[in-house]
C-alpha cells in the first residue's frame, strides 16, 4: 500500500488547521497554549481517507515566523504540498518563505487553497486567484490547481478532496528497501511504557522487535511498539506517521533533532560537502565563511559555509560548499537541508548532500570539484547499478562485480554502501545483490502468480513455498530463491504463513456456513488431543447439505496451519501437533534415535496414532527411517519449536 504525506504550508491564521479539520474531522491543535492563542505552535497530524481505502497522513505545519523551526521539522517528510492563502489577505511574507521551503527540500508536487472564500465578493476573489498563480510561477507549484473553499461553510471541501485523492494516486511510492530512518520531532514518556517518540518515517519500514540506534548519539535502542493514526502495528513504512516505544531508554536520553535508524546504516561527522543554492528572491549575498543556522530533517544547527568553488553565492546562483558544523550531524547522501541567516532569522537557501562524511577541503581546489560532480552525476554507481540489472536474479558477490566492472574493492564497497543506501540495490543475501529494478520484476511476478492462486483457491491461506518457488523461479538456488521471498515479505507485497506465501493484502472470507463449520471444526480437533477419530467419521457429524462446504473449509484450515493432516483419515489440531514435536524433541536431545515404541509411551498413545506421526516426520523431512530406527535428518523447524 501506497503512503504519502501532504504537508499543509503557509502564513499564520490563514486557515490551515481549520481547513484540516473540514477534511478530515481531525482537530490537530493539541495544545492549550495553541488553542488559547489560536496559532499552530507544535506539529499537527491527521490522516484523510477515501471510500477505496486510499488513505493520506496531513501534517499541520506552523505559519507563524517564530515557528519556522518547526514548520522546517514537519517538512521533511512531506510528499505533496498544500500551498494555504487566505482569500480575505493574499501572499504575505511567510507564505513565500514557506514555498521557498519547500522547493529546496524537493517537493515537486501539490496544489493551492485559497481558504475563507466566504468572507470575500466574486470579485475579490478572483483577483486572489490571479495573485496566487501569478506567485507561483517558477516554482514547482507553477501550473498547478487553484482551489477555493470555505472551511466554515463547506463549500468547496468535496472538490479538494477529489484533488488531493488525483495527486495522492500519482504520487510516487516511497522505497522500503532503504534502511529505516525516523526524524524525531517529538519525545514524551508514557506510563507503563517509557519513552516514546514520533515522526515521519522518511526511508524504509521498521518493525516492532528491531534493533535501532540512536543518532547522532550512536545509543543502542530497540523498537518495543509501533503506532500509526493512534493504532498498533507490527511494522510501519515509509510515508507514514509513526509513534515509537523505545526500550531502555530515559526521555532525557532523546531530544528533538535525533534519528531513530537501522544500526550502522547512517554516519556521523561534522562535516558535509553539499550542493548550496542561494534563493533567486534571498536578497543576500552567501559569501565564504559565512554562520548560518543549518536545518536538516528535526535538526537544528550553527554551520560555516565554507564554499569550494568561488568567493560569494550570489541570489539564484549554486556552487560546492563544504559545511563545518558546531556539533555532530546525522545525515546520509542525497538529503535535503534548508539554511537561514544567523541574525536577523530568515530562510536564504538550501541544497543536497553530496557527502556525508568528507575530509576537511582546500578551497578552489580543481580534483575536489571533480570528485563532487562526479557524486552529483553518480556516475559510478550507476556502472554498477547496470550491471547489477544484468545479473537479474543471479546475485552476484562484491568480487564478481569488482572483476567485471574493474574497480577497486574499497571504490566498490563505497559505491555499494550508497547504492543500498540509497534503495537502488538490495542485499537478500550477506555479501550477494541485486539490483531494485531486478527485484520489481520478480515481485510483479510474485503477485502474479499468488494473485492467480487466491482467484482460485480463495479459501488457502496461500500457495505452497516449493510450488511458488517453481512457478517464479524455476532451476533458481533454493536458498536465493528464499532469499528473494524473505525480501519481498519484509518489504510488505507478500508475506508467508507456515508453509506457504500469500499476498500481502490476502484474507480468507468464509460465507456464514463455512465460519459455522470451521467453528465446529476447529472446535472438535482442539478437543480430540492426539486420538481423533477419522476424517470420514469427522465429515459424518455434519449435514449432507454442509459436506461440499466442509471440503473446502477442511482444505482452507489445512493451508493455514490450523490443522495438520497426518494421513488422509488422521488430522491433528496446531497445539496437539505441537505437543507432538516438543515430545520428540526432548527425546532427542538426548537420544540419537527414536523407535516406534518409545514415540507410542512418549504420548500415551496407541501404535496407530504414534506410527501417524512417524510417518508424517518422515515425509517432511523430520527425521529419516533406519530399519526399526528412526534419526533427525532436517530437524524440527523453527516455528514448531
Amino acid at each position: 500500500m501506497k503512503h504519502v504525506i501532504i504537508g499543509t504550508a503557509g502564513h499564520v491564521d490563514h486557515g490551515k488547521t481549520l481547513l484540516i479539520k473540514a477534511l478530515t474531522g481531525i482537530e490537530t491543535d493539541r495544545l492549550a497554549e495553541e488553542k488559547k492563542r489560536g496559532i499552530t505552535i507544535e506539529l499537527g497530524f491527521a490522516h484523510l481517507d477515501w471510500p477505496d481505502g486510499t488513505q493520506a497522513g496531513i501534517v499541520d505545519v506552523p505559519g507563524h515566523e517564530r515557528f519556522i523551526k518547526n514548520m522546517l521539522s514537519g517538512a521533511g517528510g512531506i510528499d505533496l504540498a498544500m500551498l494555504v492563502v487566505a482569500a480575505d489577505e493574499g501572499f504575505m511574507p511567510q507564505t513565500v518563505e514557506h514555498l521557498n521551503i519547500l522547493t529546496l527540500l524537493g517537493i515537486r508536487d501539490g496544489l493551492i487553497v485559497i481558504t475563507k472564500k466566504d468572507m470575500v465578493d466574486a470579485e475579490w476573489l478572483e483577483m486572489v486567484q490571479d495573485e496566487v498563480r501569478e506567485r507561483a510561477k517558477g516554482s514547482f507549484l507553477e501550473g498547478k490547481p487553484v482551489l477555493t473553499v470555505s472551511a466554515y461553510t463547506g463549500e468547496g471541501i468535496p472538490e479538494l478532496k477529489d484533488a488531493l485523492y488525483a495527486l495522492v494516486s500519482k504520487a510516487a511510492e516511497k522505497s522500503v528497501r532503504v534502511p529505516f530512518r525516523l526524524p524525531v520531532d517529538r519525545v514524551f514518556s508514557v506510563d507503563g511504557f517509557g519513552t516514546v517518540v514520533t515522526g515521519t518515517l522518511i526511508e524504509g519500514c521498521m518493525k516492532e522487535g528491531d534493533p535501532a540506534e540512536l543518532v547522532p548519539s550512536q545509543t543502542e535502542t530497540r523498537i518495543r511498539n509501533l503506532q500509526v493514526h493512534g493504532k498498533t502495528v507490527q511494522t510501519a513504512y515509509a510515508g507514514q506517521r509513526v509513534a515509537v516505544n523505545l526500550a531502555g531508554l530515559k526521555k532525557t536520553d532523546v531530544q528533538r533533532g535525533d534519528a531513530v535508524a537501522r544500526p550502522g546504516s547512517v554516519r556521523i561527522s561534522r562535516m558535509l560537502d553539499v550542493k548550496l543554492t542561494n534563493l533567486r528572491d534571498s536578497g543576500r549575498t552567501i559569501t565564504n565563511d559565512m554562520q548560518v543556522h543549518l536545518y536538516h530533517g528535526a535538526a537544528v544547527m550553527l554551520a560555516k559555509v565554507v564554499l569550494l568553488d568561488r568567493d560569494a553565492l550570489e541570489p539564484g546562483e549554486s556552487g560546492y560548499a563544504q559545511l563545518r558544523m558546531t556539533e555532530p550531524i546525522a545525515s546520509k547522501n542525497g538529503d535535503r537541508f534548508v539554511i537561514r541567516f544567523y541574525s536577523p532569522l530568515e530562510t536564504i537557501g538550501g541544497g543536497v548532500i553530496l557527502d556525508d562524511a568528507p575530509m576537511r577541503h582546500k578551497r578552489n581546489v580543481p580534483a575536489v570539484i571533480e570528485a563532487l560532480k562526479i557524486r552529483e552525476g553518480g556516475s559510478a554507481g550507476e556502472r554498477v547499478e547496470q550491471v547489477l540489472a544484468e545479473y537479474k536474479t543471479a546475485l552476484p558477490t562484491a568480487q564478481q562485480l569488482s572483476a567485471k566492472l574493474g574497480i577497486e574493492a574499497e571504490e566498490l564497497a563505497a559505491e555499494l554502501a550508497d547504492l543500498l543506501g540509497a534503495g537502488r540495490i538490495v542485499e537478500p543475501l550477506p555479501g550477494r545483490f541485486i539490483a531494485a529494478t531486478a527485484l520489481d520484476v520478480v515481485a510483479d511476478s510474485c503477485r502474479a502468480v499468488l494473485s492467480g492462486y487466491h482467484a482460485k483457491n480463495p479459501l488457502h491461506a496461500g500457495m505452497k513455498a516449493a510450488e511458488l518457488r517453481q512457478k517464479v523461479f524455476k532451476a533458481l538456488d533454493q536458498a536465493v530463491a528464499d532469499a528473494l521471498l524473505g525480501e519481498l515479505c519484509r518489504e510488505g507485497l507478500i508475506r508467508r504463513a507456515g508453509e506457504r506465501y500469500a499476498l500481502a493484502e490476502f484474507e480468507v472470507h468464509y460465507t456464514r456456513r463455512q465460519s459455522a463449520i470451521r467453528t465446529k471444526l476447529l472446535a472438535y480437533y482442539s478437543g480430540a488431543g492426539i486420538e481423533p477419530i477419522t476424517v470420514d467419521e469427522v465429515a459424518a457429524t455434519f449435514q449432507q447439505n454442509e459436506r461440499a462446504d466442509l471440503k473446502q473449509v477442511l482444505d482452507s484450515v489445512l493451508s493455514g496451519g490450523e490443522l495438520v493432516m497426518l494421513t488422509p483419515q488422521i488430522c491433528y489440531h496446531s497445539t496437539a501437533y505441537t505437543r507432538a514435536c516438543e515430545a520428540a524433541k526432548a527425546h532427542f536431545a538426548e537420544n540419537e534415535t527414536i523407535t516406534l515404541a518409545q514415540m507410542r509411551d512418549l504420548l500415551g498413545t496407541s501404535r496407530k496414532y504414534a506410527l501417524a506421526i512417524l510417518e508424517y516426520f518422515d515425509k517432511t523431512g523430520i527425521t529419516k527411517k533406519e530399519g526399526d530406527f528412526r534419526r533427525l535428518n532436517r530437524g524440527f523447524p523453527p516455528a514448531q519449536a
